[in-house]
Formats: C-alpha cells, sequence, structure tokens
C-alpha cells in the first residue's frame, strides 16, 4: 500500500491556497488528487513570482503529489468530462466563491446526482448564509475580518500589518478539509452514504482563536469589557484610529511577570526562545539563570502594584543575565536543566537544519521546469501504511490525456475534446 487513504479518488476543483492545500495533505496520505484546472491554469501558478511559464515555488509547494487536468467547464464538453470523473471518485473539492460550483455544473446536488456516494467539500470565505456569505476569500480578508491583524499589534505605514510569513488561515482551512473529508470517508463505510462538507476561511480562523473568544458569564476579560463599554464611547467621541488602538492595547497588557518565561531573548551572539509554563518550569529558568521571583511564595499576587514593578524591574534584570553568555551556552545549561529552549532562526535555512532532515520532513525532487529541488515533505507517517513515493506537482494539464485514458474515452474521443477545447493539455 501506499499510504492509508490508498485507492480513494479526489477531484480537486480549487485555486489559490486553502483547497489545494488540502489536496496536498490528501496526497500525502495516499490519495490520487486529480487537479482540475481552467484554460489559464490555477492562478496561483505565477502565486510570488514564477520561474517559468505556469510555475512558482509558491504553486509548487500546495500542489504536488497531484495529477493536472485541463477542462473548461463552461462548454457542455468540459462538464461532461467532470461528471464521469465524478462518478469514479470518492470526494470533491472545491473552494470556489458560493455561487460559482452551480455555474459550471460542479455543485453538490449536480455531483450527488451522478454519484451519491460522492463526499462534498466545499470552503467559502464567510460561510454559505449571512450578509457576506457570497464574498470572495483571501487570507489577508479572513484575517482582517476575524480581528487578528488588529489585535496583533504590528503597524506598517499607520495600520496594522496582516500576518505575513504564512497564510495561516488558508492553511488552517485545508486542515480542517482533510480532517472532516477522512470523517465522512469513515462515516461512509458504515453508512454507505456520501455528503456534503461546508467550512470556511472565517470558520477556521475562530478555531485559532478560541481562547480568546470564550466568554464566562459576569467574568469578562478586560479587553472584553474595554470593547463593549469603553469602545462605543470613544468611537463616538471622534477618537482617531490610532488613538483606539493603543488604548485598546493598554487594555491588552500582558504583564511581565509572564513575559519572563515565555519569549526570545536576546543572548551574547544571538537570540534564543524560552517557553516555561508552569510553575515547576519557570522555577528551574529562574534558577539555571540565577534570580529571584517572589511569584513562587505562597498566596503571590501577581495582580498587585508592587508585583507589577517588582516584575517589570525582574524583566529587566533576567535581559541583562542572559546577555552575558552566547545561545549556545544558554541552550546547553537549559537543556541540562529540563528548561523549554530553541534557538531563533530564519525560516530559510530549515530545509538545511539537521533535526528537520532526520525527521524526514525534507525531500528532494526532480521537478519538470525547476530541476532536482528541495521541499517540504509530508508532514506525518504511517507505520503500517507508509506512503513510498511523492509525486511532484503537476505541469499545467500534464496528464489530461492520461486522466481521460483511465476515464474510458478513446483517442479519438481525447482527440475530438482536445480540438474542441473542452480539454486542454
Amino acid at each position: 500500500m501506499t499510504g492509508p487513504l490508498d485507492g480513494v479518488k479526489v477531484i480537486e476543483f480549487t485555486e489559490i491556497i486553502a483547497g489545494p492545500v488540502s489536496g496536498v495533505m490528501l496526497s500525502d496520505l495516499g490519495a490520487d488528487v486529480i487537479k482540475v484546472e481552467p484554460p489559464w491554469g490555477d492562478p496561483w501558478r505565477d502565486g510570488g513570482g514564477p520561474f517559468a511559464e505556469h510555475e512558482s515555488g509558491a504553486f509548487i509547494a500546495v500542489n504536488r503529489g497531484k495529477r493536472s487536468i485541463q477542462l473548461d467547464l463552461t462548454k457542455a464538453d468540459g462538464r461532461a468530462v467532470a461528471h464521469r470523473l465524478v462518478k469514479n471518485a470518492d470526494i470533491v473539492v472545491t473552494n470556489h466563491r458560493p455561487d460559482v460550483p452551480a455555474k459550471l455544473g460542479i455543485d453538490y446536488d449536480t455531483l450527488s446526482a451522478i454519484n451519491p456516494r460522492i463526499i462534498y467539500a466545499e470552503a467559502s470565505a464567510y460561510g454559505l448564509k449571512g450578509p457576506y456569505a457570497g464574498g470572495p476569500g483571501y487570507d489577508v480578508l479572513a484575517q482582517a475580518f476575524s480581528g487578528i491583524i488588529q489585535s496583533e499589534g504590528i503597524m506598517w505605514r499607520g495600520v496594522p500589518r496582516m500576518i505575513r510569513t504564512t497564510p495561516f488561515v488558508d492553511f488552517a482551512t485545508g486542515y480542517a478539509i482533510v480532517q472532516s473529508v477522512c470523517a465522512a470517508l469513515y462515516y461512509r463505510e458504515k453508512s454507505g452514504r456520501g455528503q456534503r462538507i461546508e467550512t470556511s476561511l472565517l470558520a477556521n480562523a475562530m478555531t485559532t482563536l478560541s481562547g480568546h473568544l470564550a466568554r464566562i458569564p459576569d467574568h469578562p476579560t478586560k479587553p472584553q469589557k474595554w470593547h463593549d463599554e469603553d469602545l462605543p464611547m470613544l468611537q463616538q467621541a471622534g477618537l482617531s484610529y490610532n488613538e483606539l488602538n493603543d488604548l485598546y492595547y493598554e487594555a491588552r497588557w500582558f504583564p511581565s511577570a509572564m513575559l519572563i518565561y515565555y519569549r526570545p531573548y536576546l543572548t551574547k551572539d544571538g537570540l534564543l526562545a524560552v517557553a516555561c509554563l508552569s510553575d515547576p518550569l519557570r522555577k528551574r529558568m529562574a534558577d539555571c539563570v540565577g534570580f529571584e521571583d517572589r511569584r513562587f511564595q505562597p498566596d503571590y499576587d501577581l495582580q498587585a502594584p508592587e508585583s507589577v514593578e517588582f516584575a517589570d524591574d525582574l524583566l529587566v534584570k533576567v535581559e541583562e543575565l542572559i546577555a552575558e553568555k552566547t545561545a549556545e551556552e544558554w541552550l546547553r545549561l537549559f537543556h541540562e536543566a529540563g528548561v523549554p529552549a530553541m534557538p531563533v532562526q530564519f525560516l530559510e535555512g530549515l530545509l538545511d537544519n539537521e533535526q528537520a532532515q532526520a525527521n524526514g520532513l525534507v525531500i528532494e525532487q526532480e521537478h519538470h521546469a525547476g530541476g532536482k529541488m528541495k521541499l517540504v515533505g509530508p508532514n506525518a507517517k504511517f507505520s503500517d501504511t507508509p506512503l513510498e513515493a511523492v509525486r511532484p506537482s503537476p505541469a499545467l494539464g500534464e496528464h489530461t490525456e492520461e486522466v481521460l485514458s483511465e476515464a474510458g474515452y478513446s483517442a479519438a474521443e481525447i482527440a475530438a475534446l482536445l480540438e474542441s477545447g473542452a480539454a486542454l493539455g
């Protein structure tokens, strides 16, 4: 076997990131993923700057492991091909605007009539109901609407800056699709029935924020009280955004007593990060660095004014102490003492990192346009159903004829489809 989903066929009507991410992960689990692209291809083929025609690193990263077929779904013959593919498939994934699938004949009602066992996963921007139901979905918009951008506090040119290292809402949505279709496959094994799955960028942004969004009756957080009570009055008074932002961050103040133990530090020659979220770990760090913290005293009140002042002063002292040794020295001392700590690195070096390579997280592939390249590989291993190989990302329409032949089209029928423009490749 080649992965636990060996024999499962996925038809992917997706583009950009959220949908394609799910296809990569399903492929890593052993599924046969057929990516249906329009005549012009997935727009993400040019994402981040292409290095060749229809090829970019951004596209390759979220489309390895798949086969590509080009179909013009605005043509009846193109839709007929898609329907034939779905007839023998297990899963369909789409992340178009909610009104698009019906126009292209790839909506759930149409496809489930063709194949009642089909599992149909649809990722929208904000869900299929409500005033924004039909809106287009992009990671930056989900970050904005959910409050993530504003809450991060990173300003750029007078406005909050998005989290730009990775489109994490898109990736979270891709994970949610995989989780959901695997659960639906299990249900189908018991019931024989397929079903429709809905998720959205908004749903997954909210999931990542669940710790901040939990509300306890009669115990609102300080930021929640500020939002509900102060913000309306401040807006009515005409305060500028920057003024509101400053007041918001006062309400979201994070005490130095916590920051001492969960943050990066500047050492003599670089940076490292510590993560001590329990008192036993905090005590180990304090002993290792050589400082005394009153928080370990019985009945100590972290919120008392004198405690806040003490923690602010202590934070400065700890910074000074850690700056006296190199990162390597501190990492050796911390690890020997059982203090969670790791170096702060530039992400561009991660593929060459011994730890990543030792765990098989880096793969090498021969790409048709990029040659021999390194990529992030599958993020899970299975003892009984190992994935034997990972297919490189496909050229646009690379597998059109192959997939059509597998679907039962004759050579003459394939030639006719190519001639009409219903299929390309």
